[in-house]
Order: C-alpha cells, then sequence, then structure tokens
C-alpha cells in the first residue's frame, strides 16, 4: 500500500500524476491519492470578492485563514473542480477512481479550533472564527471496504470535527496520518519541486536524504508549506511508514520516479 500525496500549487502535472498511477495500478499495485487545490482555491477565492487570507504561527507555520466563506470556497474547489477533475482523469485512464472528502465517513477526524494564534505587525494575535484542525483520528473502514472491492479512492481536505463541523487541514499531515493507520509501505509527497533544498530555489541543491531519526533537524532548510511536508514525513517515519519520498510532480512519471529514489527520501 502506497499513500501518495500530490499538491495545489502551479506547475504540477495532474495528467502526468493520474498516467503513472494508472499504469501502475493496472499492474496491481495499491494506493490511495490524497490531493490538494491551494493555488485554484485562491484564483477562485479572489474571483469572487473574498481573497485569500494568509497567517503565520509564532512557531513559524504558514497556514489559511479559514472563516466559513472561505471554508465553502475551500469545499467548492477541493472537494467539487479539483477532486472531480482528477477521478474524470483516472475513469479515462481505465482506473475506477472514487473521490471523496475527510468529511466523509468521517475519514479524517480531529479537534476543531475556532481560533488561531498569528504573528501580525510583530505582535502576536489571536483571530477567532477559524474552521481549521489537525488530523488526529482516521477512520479506515469505509476506505477498506473501497480498496477490497477494486476502487482506487482520491481523498482531499476538509475533516470532521469530532462534533461533526467541516474543518480545513493540512493535506501533507493528513496524508501522513492515512499512510500511518494503513501502516503504508511509502508515503509520496509530490510537489512543484523537486525535493527538499538545501539552498531554495536552487533545484541543484536538492537534499537526496534524509535518515529518519533526524527528519525535524531538516526543518530550517524548509520555507513556508515545505514545513509542513517535513513535519507530515516525521510523524509519518515516527508511526511506522517504511519511507517518505519528497518527489517532484511537473512532468515524466512522477510517481515511478519518486519510489525510484528521486527527490529527497526519508527512510
Amino acid at each position: 500500500m502506497i499513500v501518495v500525496k500530490v499538491g495545489g500549487s502551479a506547475g504540477i502535472d495532474y495528467d502526468a500524476v493520474c498516467a503513472d498511477l494508472s499504469a501502475r495500478v493496472q499492474a496491481g499495485e495499491k494506493f490511495i491519492l490524497v490531493h490538494g487545490g491551494s493555488g485554484e482555491t485562491n484564483r477562485v477565492a479572489e474571483a469572487l470578492g473574498h481573497p485569500p487570507r494568509f497567517v503565520t504561527s509564532p512557531s513559524g507555520y504558514t497556514s489559511r485563514f479559514t472563516d466559513r466563506q472561505t471554508l465553502e470556497i475551500f469545499e467548492m474547489v477541493y472537494c467539487g473542480k479539483m477532486n472531480k477533475g482528477i477521478v474524470e482523469r483516472l475513469q479515462r485512464l481505465g482506473v475506477n477512481a472514487v473521490g471523496l472528502s475527510g468529511l466523509d465517513g468521517r475519514i479524517f477526524e480531529g479537534r476543531h479550533k475556532d481560533s488561531v494564534r498569528a504573528v501580525e505587525n510583530g505582535k502576536v494575535k489571536v483571530l477567532r472564527g477559524d474552521h481549521t484542525g489537525t488530523v488526529e483520528k482516521v477512520n479506515t473502514g469505509l476506505l477498506e471496504l473501497l480498496l477490497n472491492a477494486g476502487y482506487l479512492p482520491v481523498l482531499t481536505p476538509p475533516a470532521a470535527s469530532y462534533e461533526g463541523v467541516a474543518i480545513n487541514v493540512d493535506g501533507d499531515r493528513a496524508a501522513a496520518a492515512l499512510a500511518v493507520a494503513l501502516k503504508a509501505d511509502a508515503l509520496l509527497l509530490l510537489s512543484n519541486v523537486p525535493g527538499l533544498l538545501r539552498d531554495y530555489p536552487d533545484e541543484a541543491s536538492l537534499i537526496r536524504e534524509i535518515p529518519a531519526a533526524d527528519v525535524e533537524s531538516y526543518l530550517d532548510f524548509a520555507q513556508d508549506r515545505m514545513k509542513k511536508k517535513v513535519l507530515g514525513a516525521a510523524e509519518a517515519v515516527a508511526g511506522g511508514v517504511g519511507r517518505v519520498i519528497f518527489g517532484d510532480a511537473r512532468a515524466g512519471q512522477p510517481v515511478s520516479a519518486a519510489l525510484a529514489g528521486a527527490g529527497t527520501v526519508v527512510s
């Protein structure tokens, strides 16, 4: 079992990811695909007159401030356009994909954080009305039904809070929690860079290998959203996932290349 998370930033070649996955699924391998949609969500939010607001926590992590209107735009793009676009690509390639959010069947579950601490103009503020959280529990029953019946699940945030409220969760950390829950052999985190770069954005500075016991010491090299990927990788290997690979989803055969060791391998 391999969990593949493909990001939502500019430059990602979803056709290439789906074609590569299709070939491997038809050769008998089992996958679950988790996807993002941040770039398209930003574009749609701007067009709807409710532009995105990003906040930075005191510990340096950047996230989307998700008020109720932002959550509805987020669901429209992630669960609608992005999810069904990927499912359609896979169906056209002969893969019986099923698209679900983490809210469906409470696949992803966690605590709703109504407020978030953010640094603005050098001061720490508490922002209320947030609809975010962290995946604390993965309910695998529905996924196992689908996998055993020959379907390929295509998953996306949001998750469900314990009260059943939709919450925006980080897709990389959700994929890491999923990989741990399913005892996956590997977790691939595919994005629009070749892996973790020692000197971002210099792609020649790719870090090829990270020892599993030492992942968090590499956080200093991670810029912006890559920090959550490194954190997710640390959580996955600590939870027993065999290896985590940060790979490039911009062209070629992204899944096969990552499994062959292209990118940054955490093991």
